[in-house]
């Protein structure tokens, strides 16, 4: 066998474990799937009336009756940033209860941790989404999309994802406790809030508003709300693959740099 194909064979077995501890353990997994969940009944059913209607008379395009189709894209992009807690716990645990120590004196690849976890971790998060959406389909969402443009919103999500995980794979490697890594990924889940997740960013103050049409997750949200609703993307979707594509690769460098490190130590 090649190096890659021991490499590939010691990822499997990585993955597989990830994914027995995830299925043996799922309260991890479940607080992370119900709190977009949460989000989005808390922001249909409590405040959809006011903010659509709000929104309807700023833009004409959106009615109270519908708000749940400007707020479900941003919601679900919201279950992608979710799941990069379960990543940041899962690798800090295996960091601080010396299991990687034990792996490191086997004859499996250096690579396959990590590449078992942020694997493991995509998968998750995917299944993840896509209840979001069965959720958000239940209570009214109706997005237009084609097939083309479904496929489209799932790699786009898939992407964003996977640029996520490695992200908090290396907040995982870095943090001191479980209970550290668990905190700090916390901003990324409430930064579509300060962007255009639950109201367009024109209606936001001066500041805040270059703030919102500048961060990562505006346009991502617009990119992904164009592709399921048909609205205006622009130059949201070249943004948005240039946001995902640099997260992705500062997160796997920033990962592989603290890990060789601490093999090292």
């Amino acid at each position: 066998m090649t190096t890659l194909s021991y490499a590939a064979r010691d990822s499997a077995t990585m993955l597989r474990r990830n994914l027995k501890h995830a299925l043996r353990y799922p309260s991890m997994t479940f607080s992370v799937v119900a709190m977009p969940v949460m989000m989005l009944l808390l922001f249909n059913y409590a405040f959809g009336g006011a903010l659509g209607a709000g929104i309807g008379g700023m833009s004409g395009g959106v009615d109270s009756a519908r708000y749940i189709d400007y707020v479900a894209p941003g919601i679900i992009l919201m279950a992608a940033t979710s799941g990069a807690l379960v990543t940041a716990v899962g690798v800090c645990v295996d960091m601080t209860e010396g299991i990687v120590n034990r792996f490191r004196t086997m004859a499996i690849s250096r690579a396959s941790f990590l590449t078992g976890h942020v694997i493991g971790s995509v998968l998750q998060t995917l299944v993840s989404i896509a209840f979001v959406i069965g959720i958000a389909l239940l209570i009214g969402f109706r997005p237009d999309a084609t097939p083309v443009e479904w496929i489209a919103a799932s790699g786009l999500l898939a992407l964003l994802t996977l640029a996520l995980t490695w992200l908090s794979a290396a907040i995982g490697l870095v943090a001191k406790t479980p209970e550290s890594a668990s905190n700090i990924p916390l901003p990324l889940q409430f930064l579509p809030f300060m962007g255009s997740a639950i109201v367009p960013t024109d209606s936001m103050p001066t500041g805040l508003r270059w703030f919102a049409e500048y961060q990562p997750f505006t346009p991502i949200i617009e990119t992904l709300r164009g592709l399921l609703m048909g609205t205006a993307i622009g130059d949201s979707a070249l943004v948005a693959l240039a946001w995902c594509v640099g997260l992705t690769l500062v997160g796997y460098l920033w990962a592989r740099a603290v890990f060789n490190r601490d093999a090292t130590r």
